[in-house]
């Protein structure tokens, strides 16, 4: 399929694919009027809730062509040519040729994004989850005002010993989602975690069965560097990350949740393509900036640098006092038993241990080298980046039936 947008008017083009799923995701988005006139080429008998999609008068008769259709079967698409876009999500596109493994982004239309006007006033209610095996803080942040919602950095569960994956930790964020009466949109991560298992293609397959349609993985543009990278490392064909991710955010670029204006902002440091979410008065920092008795996220993983991790720092502390900064970590010590998810950037520029005011680019880059130089390497760190540059997606099958993680082998003190 593809989505153009000509003269504010909408027209399907309907291309050759056997994706019942994706006819039936963009069927749903239509009137109902032309709901009833495609239900043919979908294939699908479960159409009673497309009645609802859409109250407007139909204003506009559209005729469509398929190259994979017969002239005998060339139908009359009807459409609305007023206010369609707001009511069903669909949205503008250029006229650009698309691929069968680019085709699921116009399944996952955004229903809930387009139903209120952004409002920079709005702030968000935010559910912050934390999962205690790996210290990770994971967020749910909904618009009050349209109950559409979004997820930070979400884990799924390994247990390294059995080799077994569970859904405990991202079955508490869906039961969550469920009883607040959230529609999630969108999933959001702010680098490929090395410390974690991503439950974000996880989280989209069973939010899509309950909304009937797809939250867009959403990431820094910059991610594509990184998934070549490991790719590399462990031996991976580039068709295995290939469309695992579904939008690519800008370095400043502005989008919505619901009513909410949210904002990327790059963080480079912890790794290159870090990216953090500015959403209100609220920062979601992933691993850059910790609690103040933490200090900083460590930055000795290829293409990360202490330098850039305190520039990203500064740009954080150079917002209002009064904003959030939300970390996606936390390792309570000694004076404290509870973790703790955010402090204001008052608060950080006051307390925090590696970059409250006062401290120079010189002083922190010593201290986080010298930090970094005796650190281990994270628990999970091959799991993590194996599953996490697919989206969360498993390995595909092996010639002999299972799913393989590769761990490299330290060998250096052998000589055989």
């Amino acid at each position: 399929y593809r989505l153009c947008y000509e003269a504010k008017h909408y027209i399907l083009i309907m291309a050759s694919t056997s994706s019942s799923l994706l006819r039936r995701q963009v069927i749903q988005r239509l009137p109902t009027s032309a709901s009833q006139t495609l239900r043919p080429l979908a294939g699908v008998s479960e159409y009673q809730s497309l009645r609802n999609a859409c109250q407007h008068q139909v204003r506009l008769v559209t005729s469509y062509n398929s190259p994979s259709l017969e002239k005998s079967q060339r139908r009359r698409l009807a459409v609305a040519s007023k206010g369609t876009r707001h009511r069903v999500g669909l949205r503008p596109a250029t006229p650009t040729a698309f691929y069968p493994a680019q085709m699921r982004q116009f399944s996952a239309a955004h229903p809930a994004e387009n139903t209120a006007t952004p409002n920079a006033s709005v702030q968000p209610i935010i559910h912050d989850v934390f999962e205690e095996k790996t210290g990770t803080w994971q967020y749910v942040v909904a618009d009050p005002n349209t109950l559409t919602a979004t997820v930070i950095d979400s884990v799924l569960d390994y247990d390294p010993l059995a080799r077994t994956i569970s859904t405990h930790s991202a079955d508490k964020i869906l039961s969550l989602i469920e009883r607040m009466g959230y529609r999630v949109d969108s999933i959001l991560e702010t680098h490929i975690h090395a410390d974690h298992l991503t439950a974000a293609r996880y989280l989209q397959t069973s939010l899509h069965k309950e909304q009937g349609y797809l939250p867009l993985i959403t990431v820094g543009k910059r991610i594509v560097h990184i998934q070549e990278l490991f790719r590399q490392k462990y031996g991976l064909s580039e068709e295995e990350t290939r469309g695992v991710f579904d939008r690519f955010l800008d370095d400043v670029e502005r989008f919505h949740i619901g009513s909410l204006e949210a904002q990327a902002i790059h963080l480079p440091g912890h790794t290159p393509d870090h990216m953090g979410f500015k959403i209100g008065d609220n920062i979601f920092c992933g691993d850059s900036v910790f609690h103040a008795d933490i200090g900083s996220a460590r930055c000795d993983f290829p293409g990360g640098s202490a330098e850039d991790l305190y520039t990203s720092a500064r740009k954080l502390l150079s917002f209002p006092d009064h904003v959030k900064i939300w970390t996606g970590h936390d390792y309570p010590s000694q004076s404290r038993s509870e973790p703790v998810p955010y402090l204001s950037v008052g608060g950080h520029r006051a307390q925090n241990k590696h970059l409250m005011d006062g401290y120079s680019k010189g002083e922190f880059v010593a201290l986080r080298r010298e930090r970094d130089s005796k650190l281990a390497e994270p628990r999970l760190l091959h799991q993590s980046l194996q599953m996490n540059i697919r989206a969360g997606s498993l390995p595909k099958l092996s010639p002999s039936g299972d799913r393989m993680l590769h761990t490299p082998l330290d060998v250096k003190q052998f000589d055989m």
